[in-house]
């Protein structure tokens, strides 16, 4: 199922019918009353948008427009960023490989996941190739949307389309008593007050899904029965006056935040004593995030996941200061 965040649909009714946030959000909840609650608010709103003549999902080939459940999908873009290849075993024994890059339009930017032989093409890529993709399926990952390529799926270096150059996308800057789970990536700065243990949990090797405890077995839905990597995340609590709010920090992100390797990292699962001396090194640091607000609907609150992470720079926090000023 092709998966909108709410505040998203909403926006897209509103721009269609002319309806207000509020009209909409009554038509929502009156919806939902009158199936007895048996469908989430997301499932009335697709009622409604239909009822209105609204198609709320369309595939023109944007970036910004991809929603994780799509399939089939072709986008068009330029390299922004290259990764590198990724060599592993599979179950059966046989290798694999995987690699990814980095996909940027005028509207945003998205992961490319290229599996078995279309990993090769890595090394034809470098920042500003145009590139199209087709016949790519939309995941979700942390937040993000990202498209995972198959055996039936091409990639296309320079094609005839004229594919514009990628201009620096300006991210805002909110406090973190502005957010809003809006699906908008936004930048936050703050002070870390509190650095929470690395959280760790099972991966599949092969597709990087988080595996299942099947009898005693670690069982991946795709490859089945594996033997598991393991992947992690590390919280940081973070303050900059107006809120404070935790902040998710994935692998990558994690590693960037504390300039650890994977390596250091898995070594803290097997001896979580030696993090220790993280936890009060990190205290009072300063640091930009770029990411999304997602609402984390076991606790009911918002917390920030987090895409990039940067040491503050003092001084360019002093100028901004001085010319917003």
């Amino acid at each position: 199922m092709i998966r909108m965040p709410l505040p998203d649909m909403i926006t897209k009714i509103k721009e269609a019918s002319g309806l207000s946030d509020e009209d909409i959000k009554t038509k929502i909840d009156a919806k939902c009353t009158a199936l007895s609650g048996l469908i989430s608010k997301e499932g009335a709103a697709h009622i409604i948008a239909n009822e209105l003549g609204i198609k709320l999902v369309e595939s023109n080939g944007k970036i910004k427009d991809l929603l994780p459940g799509m399939r089939n999908i072709q986008v068009l873009g330029r390299v922004t960023q290259v990764y590198e290849i990724r060599e592993f075993q599979r179950a059966d024994g046989t290798p694999g490989k995987v690699g990814n890059f980095l996909l940027g339009d005028e509207t945003g930017s998205t992961r490319i996941v290229c599996w078995g032989k279309h990993a090769d093409i890595l090394n034809e890529l470098s920042p500003g190739t145009p590139v199209k993709v087709m016949s790519g399926q939309v995941r979700e990952n942390r937040g993000y949307a990202e498209v995972h390529l198959n055996d039936y799926s091409k990639i296309q270096l320079n094609p005839e389309e004229h594919i514009p150059e990628v201009a620096e996308r300006k991210i805002e800057r909110k406090q973190l008593n502005e957010l809003q789970e809006n699906g908008q990536e936004v930048e936050v700065m703050g002070t870390v007050v509190q650095l929470f243990d690395p959280k760790y949990f099972e991966t599949c090797p092969q597709c990087s899904t988080r595996l299942k405890d099947v009898e005693g077995q670690w069982s991946c839905g795709q490859h089945g029965t594996v033997e598991p990597d393991y992947s992690y995340l590390v919280n940081v609590f973070l303050d900059d006056g107006t809120e404070n709010m935790r902040v998710v920090l994935f692998r990558n992100q994690a590693e960037q935040l504390l300039s650890k390797t994977k390596e250091d990292m898995l070594n803290y699962r097997l001896e979580p004593a030696n993090f220790e001396p993280l936890k009060t090194e990190l205290l009072g640091e300063q640091f930009k995030f770029i990411g999304r607000a997602k609402r984390n609907t076991f606790f009911d609150r918002i917390e920030f996941i987090a895409n990039k992470v940067y040491k503050a720079n003092p001084e360019e926090e002093i100028a901004r200061i001085e010319n917003n000023g």
